[in-house]
């Protein structure tokens, strides 16, 4: 983008935040559900600064702009916020955050406006912990974009769809009773949803207002004898909203959320989960109302995933691991062609093969194909203004990190492997191998039932640490039943917090990701999905119960990557019985080539 338009877009906030007599701004990447991906309309901060990364903070008064954001975009941001006049902020361990920064900057007396439609009721609550000790006041009742950003895209309009019937074991109606048993144990009168993937879940419905995750802009309020969705009525045919009525649902619209907030009284008590719903939905409801701040029952309910959930997401990742088998094949052959190919030729050929299997209906994320110190980028994008060809130089050679995914009405699928291309190095091997093992120690990890999920991120990192290696990312997140490929409560980072509710429990899909990125250099990233079983046969019970993981991606892990004397014999053996499985789910699905391919991919070392 024209460094220029940035430049103007800040001065034009600027001036806006002078007429409205504020100090500063805080501009979040965030809707007023708390999503990870946003309708253009919301995407706020990437208009104002240009970079594109899904997660960051601006912050701009008179004379300062800065970004915030984690160690996975330093790079990326440094370069898209060049020349524009915004400061890259760097959160890490240690370092001032955006409400730290504006603590310790202003002045007794100055304000600080954030739209109150973006900012959760956590969120509100750090920063006036942190601004009533300096007197700084919070202004949370106006969008200040209003005045600057004239060409704002309108609201997304896709029509809802039923999630297929074949693919569901709990109907609408059952989640809704579920819920409310949720409720009556947390004592509470109502319940508001706003996260849009639990209202997916709960409503048995999908739509297509966000990038990626098969999610309907909309909330929902609950109580003992009626469930409101709060939603634009163009996306309700007439058949859904038949269907809705008969799971228990009435229909209101969108933006009637917060009067019908405003009719609760103090004798209600209203359940809400306070990272997840927006202060400004709450901005007509009574002072003297009562919260319950908790994760919704919803958030729990829809981590564990019945039996047939899992037999149906292991038939998509069959179905996306022969998507997978077709890509690999004709990657190489135009490869050993000749075919001078770049980033985003593997993107277009990742949507092509997959498309054509059942039940497609989008990707699950952007793919990130990163070669060389691309790779390194843990969230890079490749797009039609910056991209690489995956070019060797005779006698060289190097790696393509390929992290992609899709949904299927069956099932989410996320996966990573690493290509090489050209002559691979010994410290390439080293450094794959040493991921490898990583992965393969948390893949055959034990662990306690309902043990918080951050706490077994040291059994994956302990190889990489062994070896003075580290990465920045967390090792695992936890995958939607088609939805969100980002789900929660359980997450498996060390730094994360650990609280009753990430719990390890059967039926969890979560991702094991362990990488390792060497700036300008290269990345590594090998990525399975696993599901938590409990373990079969135990041989001790006295000490409680324990799981295991079941790995459930079936594609081949580039066995000519690994330096073998680095394996012992368990890590082979977990190795070659992981690909002994790809082989065997895999081999009755394509033919020709692929299943040459197939064959020498997975062949024993």
């Amino acid at each position: 983008m024209n460094k220029q338009i940035i430049h103007d877009r800040i001065d034009n906030l600027r001036k806006a935040l002078v007429e409205q007599d504020l100090t500063a701004i805080i501009v979040p990447s965030a809707d007023p559900h708390l999503s990870e991906y946003l309708p253009e309309y919301w995407q706020a901060r990437q208009w104002l600064s240009g970079f594109t990364g899904s997660v960051g903070t601006l912050v701009v008064t008179a004379d300062f702009a800065g970004l915030w954001t984690d160690s996975r975009y330093w790079v990326h941001a440094a370069e898209q916020l060049e020349g524009t006049g915004i400061t890259l902020e760097k959160l890490a361990p240690g370092q001032p955050n955006h409400i730290d920064w504006l603590a310790d900057h202003l002045q007794e007396g100055d304000s600080v406006a954030v739209d109150g439609n973006v900012l959760s009721i956590a969120e509100q609550d750090r920063l006036l912990n942190a601004f009533d000790a300096n007197d700084i006041t919070l202004i949370t009742e106006r969008d200040v974009l209003t005045d600057v950003w004239m060409d704002r895209p309108a609201l997304p309009a896709a029509k809802l769809y039923v999630h297929d019937e074949q693919f569901l074991a709990q109907s609408a109606n059952s989640k809704l009773a579920a819920v409310r048993e949720g409720m009556a144990a947390a004592g509470a009168t109502h319940h508001l949803l706003s996260s849009l993937d639990d209202i997916a879940w709960l409503t048995n419905l999908r739509g297509a207002d966000v990038d990626y995750n098969p999610v309907f802009l909309s909330h929902i309020l609950i109580d003992a004898e009626k469930a409101t969705l709060f939603i634009d009525s163009d996306k309700v045919s007439e058949e859904i909203a038949s269907s809705l009525k008969d799971s228990g649902f009435s229909v209101a619209d969108y933006s009637a959320v917060q009067d019908a907030l405003s009719a609760l009284t103090p004798n209600d008590l209203l359940l809400l989960d306070p990272s997840k719903v927006a202060v400004g939905t709450l901005s007509k409801m009574a002072d003297d109302v009562g919260f319950i701040e908790q994760m919704a029952p919803s958030t729990l309910l829809k981590s564990v995933k019945a039996d047939s959930d899992i037999e149906h997401v292991r038939e998509a990742m069959r179905q996306d691991g022969a998507a997978l088998a077709e890509f690999f094949t004709t990657f190489e052959q135009r490869l050993a062609a000749g075919e001078r190919l770049n980033e985003l030729d593997v993107d277009s050929m990742l949507i092509e093969v997959r498309s054509r299997q059942p039940h497609y209906v989008s990707p699950s994320f952007p793919t990130i194909a990163g070669f060389n110190e691309n790779g390194a980028l843990p969230h890079y994008r490749a797009t039609p203004e910056k991209f690489s060809y995956l070019d060797v130089a005779e006698g060289e050679g190097g790696l393509l990190l390929i992290d992609s995914g899709a949904q299927y009405q069956n099932g989410t699928t996320d996966i990573t492997r690493v290509v090489g291309i050209g002559q691979i190095t010994a410290e390439h091997k080293r450094d794959f191998t040493i991921v490898l093992k990583a992965h393969i120690a948390l893949a055959r990890a034990h662990f306690p039932d309902g043990i918080a999920s951050p706490l077994i991120d040291a059994i994956c990192r302990a190889p990489l640490w062994q070896a003075q290696m580290d990465y920045g990312h967390g090792t695992g997140h936890g995958v939607g039943y088609f939805l969100n490929v980002h789900e929660g409560p359980q997450v498996i980072a060390y730094s994360a917090s650990t609280p009753k509710e990430r719990a390890m429990k059967v039926g969890m899909i979560s991702s094991n990701e362990p990488g390792l990125y060497r700036e300008g250099k290269w990345g590594i990233r090998i990525e399975n999905l696993v599901v938590n079983t409990a373990v079969a046969n135990p041989t001790e019970t006295e000490f409680g119960n324990f799981l295991n993981f079941e790995t459930i991606t079936y594609c081949p892990i580039d066995t000519r990557l690994i330096e073998p004397s680095l394996l012992d014999q368990t890590e082979r053996d977990w190795l070659n019985d992981y690909h002994s499985q790809v082989y065997a789910e895999l081999k009755d699905r394509i033919e020709g080539a692929a299943l040459e391919w197939l064959t020498e991919r997975t062949k024993a070392i």
